[in-house]
């Protein structure tokens, strides 16, 4: 400021000294002295007024770049003002960034995210909740979303503005094949706007059903041979049976008890596959043996449930070895024969195989001519206790768990299993081991 005032007297001093001394022998010297005084006054305020014109320039263009103000007032103003556009310009990057990360985040959710002005107009949305609502950025921003979104209950939910709790509704993806639901919920914020979150809740609530029907097979499975064997208790205690006939009852009591076992052993089976830790690959199964205790199963269970001869048909590629388990391999293994026999009628003849693939790993395969499986079955064969026929199924006493197991086995050791099934020509069952996890016998 200083410097300000020292440069305008200066300005006027200068001129009229200069024309003081210049017109020394003219009269009119104190005139012409006060004219340059006022003529470097002018002059002054001229380049003053240039030097502020510059500033306003450059405050209106909205320019960052340095302009050569030198010193002064005007200098140490474009200074100052300069330093506080680079500090809101950094804000503002720095609010940008932040804002980007936090809409990068809420991109990356899971969930379904909309956003909605007092309106009820979109903002902006996940690609979550564009997949959930068959929403389009391009098309649907600034779109009332009750004009999108028409669901009945969805409608009702925000018609009620009772957002306390969420709605369910099917996605824009659900058909009757492969059901979606979603979970959606608003949350109203700041000054009227809203915040819509959808979760897909399909594998909640399939799982919810899949508990559900599992509590109430078990308990039927259960309750079945229970009440066969109450009866038959309560009539060995209230009536006088001969020999013959209490042993006809204990008989029966026994088949059931060890239906019970069956059922037992498998649900504890499926619960140590889903509990313990992956078999590890560097123990090798032999398969010969392994084969030859299966064979002998089988002839075993033919027995058991028909007395006519069943053909049975065993056949190992050459010496082999499977990394894994041996009793889970076992336990595929005997389920999967165990189901042939049991849904295969006497004359018809099973194949058991183990073959080597051509493009490395290993193929079990049972292979039966019996009845068949409609393809609308095959998809849930490996649920538990799903049964195309219940009725034939509690004939030959499986329990419903077997192809469960099978699928549980097969995945822990990196294994695929897959059906092919044509009705009246019978099924194959097939177990595709990796090459990973076979190799030749070693010889000792």
């Amino acid at each position: 400021m200083l410097w300000r005032i020292v440069s305008f007297l200066l300005c006027q001093a200068l001129p009229a000294l200069a024309a003081w001394i210049f017109f020394s022998g003219s009269g009119e010297r104190e005139a012409l002295a006060l004219l340059s005084a006022l003529a470097g006054c002018y002059l002054w305020w001229l380049l003053d007024a240039l030097r502020g014109r510059r500033i306003l320039l450059w405050l209106r263009s909205g320019d960052t770049s340095q302009i050569p103000l030198g010193g002064g007032l005007w200098g140490e103003l474009f200074d100052r003002i300069r330093k506080l556009v680079r500090a809101r310009d950094r804000a503002v990057s720095e609010s940008d960034k932040r804002l980007e990360e936090f809409l990068a985040a809420l991109q990356a959710s899971p969930n379904g995210v909309v956003l909605l002005d007092a309106e009820g107009r979109i903002e902006w949305f996940n690609q979550t909740a564009a997949d959930h609502f068959g929403l389009d950025s391009g098309r649907d921003l600034q779109q009332h979303l009750g004009n999108l979104v028409r669901d009945p209950g969805f409608a009702a939910y925000m018609s009620a503005k009772d957002f306390r709790h969420d709605v369910e509704m099917p996605g824009r993806s659900s058909s009757n094949t492969k059901p979606v639901k979603l979970s959606v919920q608003l949350h109203p914020y700041g000054e009227g706007r809203s915040l819509l979150l959808s979760r897909d809740v399909t594998a909640v609530e399939q799982a919810e059903a899949m508990r559900r029907d599992f509590v109430a097979n078990v308990s039927h499975e259960i309750r079945t041979p229970l009440t066969v064997l109450a009866g038959f208790v309560e009539t060995l205690l209230s009536l006088p049976l001969n020999e013959e006939e209490r042993t006809r009852y204990l008989g029966l009591m026994e088949l059931q008890a060890q239906r019970m076992q069956t059922l037992v052993n498998d649900l504890l089976t499926l619960s140590r596959l889903e509990g313990s830790p992956l078999p590890p690959a560097k123990d090798w199964v032999v398969l010969d043996s392994l084969m030859a205790q299966c064979q002998q199963e089988a002839r075993d269970l033919s027995a058991l449930l028909s007395a006519a001869p069943r053909a049975l048909h065993f056949s190992l590629d050459g010496p082999m070895e499977v990394a894994g388990s041996a009793s889970e391999i076992h336990s595929a293994m005997s389920n999967l024969i165990g189901n042939a026999i049991r849904y295969s009628p006497a004359g018809k003849p099973i194949e058991v195989r183990w073959v080597s693939l051509p493009q490395g790993g290993a193929e079990f395969s049972v292979r039966d001519q019996g009845q068949g499986i409609a393809p609308e079955h095959i998809p849930r064969l490996t649920e538990r206790f799903y049964r195309v026929d219940r009725s034939r199924s509690r004939e030959t006493g499986g329990t419903g768990l077997g192809l469960a197991i099978v699928k549980h086995v097969s995945q822990r050791h990196g294994a695929e299993l897959s059906i092919e099934s044509t009705p009246g020509k019978g099924s194959t069952f097939a177990i595709h081991f990796p090459a990973g996890r076979v190799r030749q016998k070693q010889i000792a």
